[in-house]
């Protein structure tokens, strides 16, 4: 490495993500250290929006270490098969063409129609009584509202909802071979529920891929399985040949957006707990995915030497990156430590960039807006200081 090693004072990057305030923290790094050696973590971290750029748009890295695609605790198992299938994971010529595959899918889904299912299911829950489950608004109705747009209803919705919590226990380095275990029965369990309705939106005739209007909520390639149509519309238009990996896939829906999700209905309701003030819900949680990122950090290891700003990070050498500084970096947005609905043309590093953008952002974000628009209308109230889980990089408050 061609930089002099520097050693983070105070907390680490990653011990960050659950401080009641890490962005002075992250301010500073951008400002003194935007892309250094950090000796505590044995990585390189990249702060500033140039460094994080630069680092998500490099060939040279990757999302998985090189000798290890397939955490070693799940290979072999049905977590790993369909962990090494999911586009957020892997990189290559045939995982960006799947990525299009997944992206073209996404961006077709219906927000509308996916909104309304959150605000029915948050009244649902709410109509229950008793104090507010927050952990079921934030993690269970974003996720049965995914099952729900995979042709999964009722029941099966709810037992895929409750199978992808554990099958995302397997995502973090930090997973125990308990964690292991129960995302492999996770995994198994969800292809058993969406092979089906995949299969039912596979025989269905294709729509006009050109725009055009989607099938009517009756059809076989309707709403019940109209993620999964799409999936399937988007794999025939670009001309993908295997069926195996939009399984993996199609369950990657339900996990990709799962704790970001949850982090970004816990963010918002703590910055009105706050005092922000902001009339359009919409507008607060676009902001909140900027000023106060559901998802702190992201990493890439190095397969090749990748030079940034004078320094080199060696082939074996790690990445970590912070998303949540680049958001808060002034030389992108002006004013970035202001929490400001309706900010124009915001550069916003949450979701990742480039080929390893996460597609299912503006999903994401449409749940959670109607979500916490419900808890509005329902009168909510939660704590301004929550403590957040003990997470490497999910920003998610206890409510």
């Amino acid at each position: 490495m061609s930089s002099t090693p520097v050693s983070t004072v105070g907390p680490t990057p990653v011990e960050a993500v659950r401080l009641a305030d890490p962005y002075p923290y992250y301010a500073r790094l951008v400002a003194e250290r935007p892309f250094a050696f950090d000796e505590a973590l044995g990585a390189w971290v990249a702060a500033d929006a140039a460094a994080v750029r630069a680092v998500l748009g490099a060939g040279a890295l990757r999302v998985r270490p090189p000798a290890e695609p397939v955490p070693a605790g799940i290979a072999g198992t049905a977590a790993g098969e369909v962990f090494g299938e999911l586009v957020r994971m892997t990189d290559g010529a045939a995982a960006l063409r799947l990525k299009g595959v997944v992206a073209g899918a996404l961006a077709r889904a219906d927000l509308g129609h996916a909104g309304a299912l959150a605000a029915r299911f948050t009244r649902e829950v709410l109509a229950e009584g008793g104090e507010v489950p927050y952990e079921e608004l934030m993690f269970g109705v974003p996720a049965r509202v995914v099952a729900t747009l995979s042709g999964l209803t009722d029941g099966a919705g709810r037992e895929a909802a409750a199978a992808i919590g554990e099958f995302v226990r397997c995502i973090p380095a930090s997973a125990t071979r308990d964690d292991h275990r129960a995302a492999s029965r996770a995994a198994a369990l969800l292809r058993e529920l969406l092979g089906p309705p995949l299969a039912s939106a596979s025989a269905a005739p294709l729509a006009n891929p050109a725009a055009g209007p989607r099938p009517s909520p009756a059809s076989p390639g309707g709403r019940a399985n109209g993620l999964l149509r799409e999936l399937v519309t988007a794999a025939e238009r670009g001309g993908w040949p295997h069926p195996g990996p939009l399984l993996s896939n199609a369950i990657g829906f339900l996990s990709q957006t799962y704790d970001a999700t949850a982090g970004l209905i816990g963010n918002t309701l703590v910055a009105l707990a706050r005092g922000a003030y902001a009339p359009d819900t919409g507008a607060l949680v676009r902001e909140v995915v900027r000023h106060d990122a559901p998802v702190q950090n992201t990493r890439r290891f190095a397969a090749g030497p990748f030079a940034h700003a004078g320094s080199t990070v060696e082939p074996g050498q790690q990445v970590l990156v912070l998303l949540a500084a680049a958001n808060r970096d002034p030389s992108v947005n002006p004013d970035p430590h202001t929490l400001s609905p309706g900010r124009v043309n915001p550069a916003v590093f949450t979701f990742g960039a480039g080929a390893h953008r996460c597609p299912g952002g503006e999903l994401a974000t449409a749940l959670a807006a109607a979500v916490v628009d419900e808890l509005r209308t329902a009168g909510w109230s939660t704590t301004a200081t929550p403590a957040y889980r003990p997470l490497a990089n999910a920003r998610i408050p206890l409510l």
